[in-house]
């Protein structure tokens, strides 16, 4: 284990803009029994750190997220929802993981990897990271692939399933298209024009442009709508979801959530929010699809750990394509 005592962590006390967040140094900390402690290479920040910086949430979540992210004073002072990098130590019972493992991991709604040292449970959603990928691409696997498993368990997918992806240029996005095609779906992205070019890379059968057309306008029908931005609520979609269809609300406001279970029961058309949470398994098979070539990491810009300011500002344009990868001071064993 290190010999040093203290690390640097990208730490916000209020919420606001990105100009709370600094660089702060702060107690590294001991894995306590069952836990592993990563010394971290990358992270990303994502719109989850945006949302809970700002406190930026759907209509209606405010109160209800509160408890989560802290009423007056954030509650996770440490951003940064996933991790990539190596095991420095375990604590007592740990058997699955060693010194030296290169790992990829979901931090959660515990947040903590935007600093050079982060424990989490060994049972968690923590696996050993691709052998085909640096630990800067492997940690774009983690936030918008287990998003992404966790919603597609509730519905059927597979071959001849047609898919639509609202917001198909995002970390989830990008994830959303490729786990689809995967399990053989036809998959329309929405995005801008000029991310045609991406999503059609990652295995997008059309693309809509969403600043020239309508995806509800015309007569098409999914049997899966994935919204990924908050705008393709129930109202404006059902006509475009098919007889026994779904919509996933991977962005919903307080009202549509309310609303999901009556809208499933009245339509016959499941409208859900509300998943299970993925772990080491889902980490895994995403793993393994990237062994195999069979999944891409997306990195729009990657940020030094000093620029993490930079990194907030950039992500909160909400112009980011993929992954924004936020580089932790440690080199890489396999770079």
């Amino acid at each position: 284990m290190t010999t040093e005592t203290t690390m640097t962590a990208a730490v916000y006390r209020r919420f606001g803009g990105p100009e709370e967040v600094h660089l702060e140094q702060r107690p590294i900390p001991s894995p306590k029994p069952g836990e592993v402690l990563i010394r971290v290479h990358a992270s990303t920040v994502s719109i989850a750190d945006h949302r809970s910086r700002a406190r930026d949430v759907p209509s209606g979540l405010g109160l209800l997220v509160a408890a989560g992210l802290g009423v007056f004073r954030p509650k996770h002072p440490i951003l940064g929802m996933d991790a990539a990098g190596v095991v420095e130590a375990v604590g007592s019972d740990v058997t699955a993981f060693t010194a030296g493992d290169r790992i990829i991991a979901a931090t959660g709604g515990a947040f903590g990897g935007h600093a050079e040292y982060v424990c989490l449970p060994a049972d968690g959603a923590i696996t050993r990271a691709p052998a085909s990928l640096t630990l800067e691409e492997a940690v774009t696997l983690v936030f918008g692939g287990i998003t992404v498993q966790g919603f597609f368990a509730r519905v059927s997918i597979g071959p001849g399933t047609s898919v639509l992806v609202n917001g198909a240029s995002g970390a989830v996005g990008t994830a959303a298209i490729q786990l689809a095609k995967q399990l053989g779906s036809d998959v329309t992205a929405v995005t801008s024009g000029g991310n045609a070019a991406l999503v059609t890379s990652l295995g997008a059968d059309r693309v809509i442009d969403y600043t020239r057309q309508d995806f509800t306008a015309g007569d098409e029908t999914y049997d899966v709508i994935v919204d990924g931005v908050g705008n393709a609520g129930f109202g404006r979609v059902e006509g475009s979801i098919a007889p026994g269809g779904a919509l996933l609300l991977i962005v919903g406001d307080l009202w549509s959530m309310l609303r999901s279970r009556w809208q499933t029961r009245r339509s016959g058309k499941l409208v859900t929010w509300n998943v299970g949470k993925p772990g080491a398994d889902e980490l895994a098979y995403l793993v393994a699809l990237a062994d195999s070539g069979r999944y891409r990491p997306v990195i729009d810009r990657t940020f030094e750990l000093a620029d993490i300011v930079e990194a907030h500002r950039y992500v909160d344009t909400g112009r980011k394509r993929g992954n924004v990868v936020l580089r932790i001071a440690h080199a890489d064993p396999l770079s």
